[in-house]
């Protein structure tokens, strides 16, 4: 029998890595059907054991740690244009505060 592999991209960072089906099927079950790297599935993970501990229902801290994850690596691939500007944007508002 022959595996096959196929390429999956990951939702976050954008990594593109290659994996077979099952295994596909398998993260973005655990993941509300997103596929994530296996580095941001750790980082997804301990955010959402964090989030129990501190109360959270499992599915809440799931969903909100994927979100603050989601939200927290948009912002590390921006273009470096966009952060200048971005950072020219923060500093302006401080001087005029």
């Amino acid at each position: 029998m022959e595996v096959v592999v196929e390429c999956a991209k990951c939702e976050c960072c954008g990594l593109v890595e290659d994996c077979t089906r099952d295994y596909i099927l398998g993260v973005r079950a655990a993941f509300s059907g997103r596929w994530l790297c296996g580095l941001c599935s750790e980082a997804v993970r301990d955010e959402a054991a964090r989030g129990t501990a501190r109360g959270a229902a499992a599915a809440a801290g799931l969903e909100e740690a994927l979100r603050d994850h989601m939200a927290f690596c948009g912002k590390c691939r921006r273009s470096p244009a966009f952060r200048v500007a971005d950072g020219m944007r923060q500093m302006l508002r401080r001087c005029s505060k």
